[in-house]
């Protein structure tokens, strides 16, 4: 997530900074969903090597070939994301 927000800082030239809220706290938040996300958050923290595995860059490629890494997502995307 971190080098998420450091690809947004350079593509859009604004300081954009990484809040890691913990699983507990995202549970904590109270709005429907809130449990199931800060357990999804957790899985993918605690287990980043299973949740990775399971996801394979080149089969998903394979079905959608115009598939864009983040960097290339927001260089084409960047007019859309509002800033304040």
């Amino acid at each position: 997530m971190r080098k998420m927000a450091e690809t947004l800082t350079k593509i859009l030239g604004k300081e954009i900074q990484y809040n890691d809220v913990t699983p507990d706290v995202y549970r904590s938040f109270g709005f429907p969903g809130a449990d199931d996300l800060g357990n999804m958050f957790q899985f993918m923290r605690d287990f980043d090597e299973v949740f990775c595995k399971a996801r394979n860059l080149d089969f998903s490629r394979s079905l959608n070939p115009e598939l864009k890494t983040f960097e290339k997502w927001v260089i084409k995307n960047k007019n859309r994301i509002p800033l304040q």
